[in-house]
């Protein structure tokens, strides 16, 4: 079962959203959000990195950073000034982006169920991320970061989505990336969540730092308070569910920074022993599975693996055969040297947002030695992985549009 909850969003008028309104925290670095913000005081990138208003240098784990997210909250929410619905209700959340489009369901959702891996995950977490965000949310008392989760199709919450949304929405903006924002509050929700009662299970697609988070914080909250009930809003968190057919993954590519003590002759003898190349690749990339293309001196190579090599593949465990594997395993760890891509500092990754003209922006500039565009993984991968209860090498997925936050808040 799913268990979903209406909740009494915190939220900007509707007359200044899209100013509220900012990319995720964890999409953007420091120097990155203070530059956007900066000509901006109600940017929600103030609450969610709250160091862009604080001295360069600043150590962004210090006390002061997490004193100064509480200061910039308030001060959003009396100067913007943020309103409360009166009710508690759902939500509906259009994405537009181009031609293509996605509707889902925006709710809370149990942290029971997350503990319990009725969340299905395929992505492993690292502390200090997890750190910083629980403090976060125990600091400011709210969520505000939005958990990105999916589920298989469902034809009568499809119909239930398609009705709701025939109505006035609460808010309609384009950001300046050009995806579109559009919410409605669901005028039935409780067949809304008749219908989500019975969704087998769902899955983070991306979030799931933040989802970890708000798991640790209800630990904390839950302990500080002798009269914890299970009803608090801490025991929920904040996350948008889209069907598993609306959602568009772009690639995750791969940037070397070193061909780990290799000639470029021996590099491409050592590629050559293991893949069959081809010259004048497209520069965008692979057109589907099982091929990568390569940017090295100038060129785009496209790459197969060789028939004895991919013979030896496990197939027993999902994660091998995805393409982010087949790569690793073949190419970046025994070639270049990168036994880990989570830990390695040699490798870097490019969104597939910023295309791969990135990559060759980065090899031309002296800053990679190579590079290697990917077909994207898709979502029936990524659902089949979390399955069989595996976890997804790391940045396998890219999922675009992305949430905006800011929007509609949790308050704990």
């Amino acid at each position: 079962m799913a268990a979903i909850y209406p909740f009494r969003a915190l939220r900007p008028p509707r007359e200044r959203v899209e100013q509220v309104a900012s990319v995720p925290y964890d999409v953007v670095n420091t120097e990155e959000a203070r530059r956007i913000a900066a000509p901006n005081p109600l940017s929600f990138l103030h609450v969610t990195r709250p160091e862009i208003d604080m001295p360069e240098g600043v150590d962004i784990y210090s006390d002061a950073v997490y004193a100064k997210a509480v200061e910039n909250f308030q001060k959003l929410e009396r100067d913007c000034p943020l309103e409360r619905d009166d009710d508690a209700t759902l939500y509906l959340y259009r994405l537009t982006m181009g031609e293509h489009t996605q509707t889902g369901l925006f709710a809370c959702f149990s942290v029971d169920e997350y503990d319990r891996d009725l969340i299905r995950k395929h992505e492993k977490t690292r502390p200090d991320k997890e750190n910083d965000r629980t403090r976060h949310i125990v600091e400011t008392r709210a969520q505000t970061g939005v958990v990105f989760l999916t589920y298989r199709p469902d034809r009568r919450i499809d119909a239930l989505v398609e009705a709701e949304t025939k109505g006035e929405p609460l808010y309609d903006f384009t950001a300046e990336d050009g995806v579109r924002h559009t919410v409605w509050r669901a005028p039935a929700p409780e067949q809304l969540m008749r219908c989500f009662a019975e969704v087998p299970a769902l899955y983070i697609a991306d979030g799931h730092h933040r989802a970890a988070s708000a798991s640790r914080a209800r630990a904390h909250l839950r302990d500080a308070n002798s009269n914890h009930t299970g009803d608090e809003e801490y025991n929920r968190f904040a996350a948008v569910a889209f069907p598993a057919d609306q959602m568009q993954i772009l690639p995750y590519h791969r940037v070397v920074r070193d061909l780990h003590n290799r000639t470029s002759e021996e590099f491409m003898d050592d590629v050559r022993g293991r893949f069959h190349l081809t010259d004048d690749a497209n520069p965008r990339g692979p057109g589907k599975p099982g091929h990568w293309h390569m940017y090295f001196d100038g060129r785009w190579y496209g790459l197969t693996l060789k028939r004895d090599i991919a013979d030896t593949q496990r197939l027993d465990d999902p994660t091998t055969t995805l393409d982010v594997s087949l790569l690793q395993d073949n190419l970046l760890a025994p070639v270049l040297g990168v036994a880990d891509p989570r830990t390695d500092k040699r490798i870097d990754f490019v969104g597939g947002i910023r295309g791969t003209r990135e990559l060759e922006r980065l090899v031309n500039e002296g800053r990679a030695a190579v590079a290697f565009a990917l077909y994207p993984t898709s979502i029936e991968d990524l659902l089949t992985v979390s399955d069989a209860g595996g976890v997804m090498p790391p940045k396998s997925t890219w999922f675009e549009p992305k949430l905006r936050d800011g929007i509609l808040i949790h308050t704990i």
